[in-house]
């Protein structure tokens, strides 16, 4: 991904510096989707942030004043799907929660793919009970499609059982994302 550059943000590539930000949001995830991502210790961060600068799916979400990481995105990867489909994802430090930057983010990301990568669909999955994301895809335009009962599975109760959670599935086609953003952000 190139550069993307919105008001207040600066969405790019990991690159080295970018563990210790990293580490602050990953080492005690709030979503459950992204337990597996959990960070122990600032090692495991470098080594994810070396992982994911070779990601062109991976994107880091940084304070245009300050170059801090304060979440990252994903979507349009090297995994994208032959049909110009790929899926899209955010994951925020709790820190920076309820003041726009997730939308600010989501927002550039999609246009990006669909303006300049050329995608034609993007999708999210959400669990049911992250509103938050919810109402992000909802802002983002996008239409819930449907809900996956016991999709998943990212814990396990005490016995050692997998916790299983319905998941929803939200989506925007191109032509619908121009209509609603005409202008180029």
């Amino acid at each position: 991904m190139l550069i993307v550059e919105t008001e207040r943000l600066i969405l790019r590539p990991f690159q080295e510096g970018d563990a210790a930000d990293l580490f602050a949001y990953l080492h005690a995830p709030t979503a459950s989707c992204f337990l597996s991502l959990k960070l122990a210790d600032l090692a495991e961060a470098e080594a994810e942030v070396r992982k994911r600068s070779h990601d062109e799916g991976s994107v880091a979400i940084c304070l245009k004043q300050t170059g801090q990481v304060i979440g990252d995105l994903f979507g349009g990867g090297s995994g994208a799907e032959e049909d110009e489909t790929t899926s899209v994802g955010w994951n925020l430090n709790p820190q920076f929660f309820g003041q726009g930057y997730a939308f600010e983010a989501a927002r550039a990301l999609l246009d990006h793919l669909f303006r300049a990568k050329g995608f034609r669909r993007i999708y999210a999955y959400v669990e049911d009970h992250n509103k938050p994301s919810q109402r992000l895809c909802e802002k983002l335009g996008m239409r819930r499609e449907g809900m996956f009962v016991e999709f998943v599975s990212f814990t396990k109760d005490d016995a050692g059982n997998p916790i299983y959670e319905n998941t929803m599935q939200y989506a925007i086609l191109r032509r619908e994302w121009m209509s609603l953003y005409t202008e180029i952000l």
